[in-house]
């Protein structure tokens, strides 16, 4: 069979990822924050029970009760009163065109199945988690087809397999594949096979299809808008060829002219709906969030420990290498991909909130990796030329790829991947474990865990709080004899414990308390932090802490320590305290013991 290596692949992958779909990670059978519809895929989506189910795109005024009903975490609908009264999408709508046949298919089988018709239950849930995943087959058949018009058939094989294996597109499809990325991935696929097609017989129609792909795009992420690169640029590898493209332009004007207008009759639905529920044609409906042009995130995007691209899918670093051999093996393919990857790394990373939220590595690259394909191809090419590369190669897909689903089931069932607060330490001390202690977990706030036998360990000072002036009292009990501190929205601060102290005394400070909890605070940014800081004179010299609900669970009473090393600059005395970070939720503190001791 031709090319069966690559056709091979595909199946595989197919298989692959509707098996982590509907075995591994069922996101449809989950409620609440973990379902398919909820978080940003809600915002994406609100416009069609809008729109189909309750007849009302204007107030929304449906969007109390369903989050009632289902809790689809964070802000469900993803909307914001306009100043007319209205309330405005966040996201823009080309997500809910793309979900638009799934949605249809689930509603009209709702009641059948004896289910609510009302856009969130069962059905809704299945058709959207699961439709996802064929717009991820389709996509990856697609690339397939682009590979083989430039690269052999163990190439293209290969590229699959490492893109599915060893890439965070494996969570953006078979999990998380109601979101952008995966969808967007699939439109680069067909644009770069129409565009490959268009310039081998022109026609209407493929212009048409270039046009109507280009809106979509740009309607799903404004910033999308850059894919127009591919087929202005697509075989343009020489100033011959750029004289030739022009002509082609000039010859061909009226299927151009077709397409932009298609890309505009499309992306004109969002200024449509804007005008309908605001009055006002433009709306900048991500409010505070906006772009850093001049100061881009590229070092964190790529290299950051929370969520740099090339930590966590450090594979991709070969396409990055195949654009060397991509210039020299088809150097008709090298402008095009290589200034689109350019633009689209500056683009992302540009964006204040770089990490993306609750991203596995970097999803905001998962879509280029249609056009980084290419390049990964050539790079797969080179390697296979000789054996020591070619195995060497094999090897570290091997590895990458192991990482990879460590990484995806960390995320998921595993438990240790942190989403948005992964830092370096903690990211070493977790990598390719599966168990590690809890204490582990303080090295997401702090970069000092001592896991030794303590030596000459000495007890500076103890406080119970039972005669302290400054005692917090709540409803709930004290933790040990009549008194403890309690802290909640209207007392942030436990009274300070100091002791004096000298590097003479020992190397590290362990702090102690005992702590009691009502219910779990869940909003890390809200958690109660347990402080130790080192002080000369006046000045801070060092501080470390570690939140207290990370071990705390509701209704429990438990001791929680922390460990710091003396620090290089002079210090004369060090302070314990806790704060309440802003939250609202009591906590009762008592029994704080600050020690010393030598590793």
């Amino acid at each position: 069979m031709k090319n069966h290596l690559s056709l091979y692949a595909w199946l595989f992958s197919a298989a692959f990822l509707l098996a982590v779909n509907l075995l591994y990670y069922p996101k449809w059978k989950i409620p609440g924050a973990e379902a398919a519809i909820s978080w940003d895929v809600s915002g994406y989506y609100f416009y069609l029970p809008a729109i189909f189910i309750y007849k009302d795109l204007k107030k929304v005024g449906f969007r109390e009760e369903i989050h009632r009903k289902y809790q689809p975490a964070g802000s469900p609908y993803q909307a914001f009163q306009h100043e007319d009264g209205n309330y405005v999408m966040k996201y823009s709508a080309g997500m809910a065109v793309q979900y638009l046949p799934f949605f249809l298919t689930a509603h009209a089988l709702a009641r059948l199945l004896g289910y609510p018709a009302d856009g969130f239950s069962r059905p809704y849930q299945v058709a959207i988690s699961v439709g996802s995943v064929l717009i991820a087959i389709l996509g990856l058949w697609f690339i397939r087809k682009v590979l083989l018009r430039y690269f052999k058939d163990g190439a293209a094989a290969a590229t699959l397999l490492i893109l599915v294996l060893a890439t965070n597109y494996l969570d953006y499809t078979a999990i998380n594949g109601p979101m952008t990325h995966n969808y967007l991935f699939t439109l680069y696929a067909l644009l770069i096979w129409l565009t490959i097609k268009f310039y081998e017989h022109p026609a209407y129609s493929k212009a048409l299809g270039i046009g109507l792909i280009l809106g979509l795009a740009a309607l799903t992420r404004p910033t999308e808008i850059i894919s127009a690169l591919i087929p202005i640029l697509w075989g343009v590898g020489s100033v011959a060829q750029a004289r030739e493209r022009m002509a082609f332009f000039v010859r061909h004007w009226p299927k151009l002219a077709l397409a932009a207008a298609a890309t505009i009759a499309v992306g004109s639905i969002q200024l449509i709906y804007w005008k309908y529920v605001s009055g006002d044609w433009i709306v900048y409906s991500y409010q505070e969030q906006g772009f850093s042009w001049l100061k881009p995130h590229i070092r964190n995007g790529l290299f950051s420990y929370r969520a740099g691209w090339l930590i966590y899918t450090p594979v991709m670093g070969f396409a990055l290498l195949g654009f060397i051999t991509l210039a020299r093996q088809y150097r008709q393919l090298f402008p095009a991909t290589f200034l689109f990857t350019l633009l689209f790394i500056y683009i992302a990373f540009a964006w204040d909130i770089w990490w993306y939220g609750g991203s596995l590595g970097q999803r905001s690259m998962v879509q280029a990796y249609a056009v980084l394909a290419l390049p990964l191809a050539s790079f797969i090419t080179w390697a296979g030329r000789r054996a020591w590369t070619a195995y060497s190669f094999a090897a570290l897909c091997l590895f990458f790829a192991y990482a990879n689903l460590w990484w995806t089931h960390q995320a998921h069932l595993g438990g240790l991947f942190a989403s948005e607060q992964m830092n370096r330490p903690y990211f070493q001390r977790i990598f390719l474990r599966n168990h590690v202690p809890d204490e582990v977990q303080k090295l997401l706030d702090t970069d000092e865990l001592f896991e030794g036998e303590r030596k000459n360990v000495k007890l500076l000072k103890e406080e119970n709080f039972e005669s302290d002036t400054a005692t917090f009292y709540c409803h709930l009990p004290p933790i040990e004899g009549g008194h403890s501190i309690c802290l909640d929205a209207e007392r942030q601060y436990s009274p300070p414990v100091e002791v004096s102290l000298s590097p003479a005394d020992g190397e590290w400070v362990r702090a102690e308390a005992a702590f009691r909890c009502e219910y779990k605070e869940w909003n890390i940014w809200q958690m109660t932090q347990f402080i130790v800081r080192f002080v000369n004179g006046e000045q801070v010299v060092k501080e470390r802490s570690i939140r207290v609900y990370r071990f705390l669970d509701s209704g429990e009473t438990k001791r929680l320590y922390i460990d710091s090393e003396f620090p290089e600059a002079p210090f004369d005395k060090v302070v314990v305290f806790c704060w309440n970070a802003n939250g609202s939720k009591p906590i009762v503190v008592d029994e704080v013991r600050v020690e010393v001791f030598e590793d």
